[in-house]
């Protein structure tokens, strides 16, 4: 199983972008993703963003994971 967390993009850096979720942040590989612009959301796992996402699922999913946690 694969887990994929819904994070913001805060800034690119060539093939690299600061994201976060809640008070977490990170940098993440975003060769991937050719059309990924600051402010979007993607899905992150190990490292890399796999898919751009829509704001509104992953501000839900993200709600979500904060109510389990």
């Amino acid at each position: 199983m694969c887990l994929g967390i819904p994070m913001k993009i805060k800034k690119i850096k060539g093939d690299f972008a600061d994201v976060e979720a809640g008070r977490l942040i990170r940098t993440v590989n975003i060769q991937m993703l050719s059309r990924i612009r600051e402010g979007d959301y993607c899905l992150v796992h190990a490292g890399f963003a796999i898919e751009k996402i829509d704001p509104q699922r992953a501000k839900d999913t993200l709600r979500l994971i904060d109510e389990i946690h």
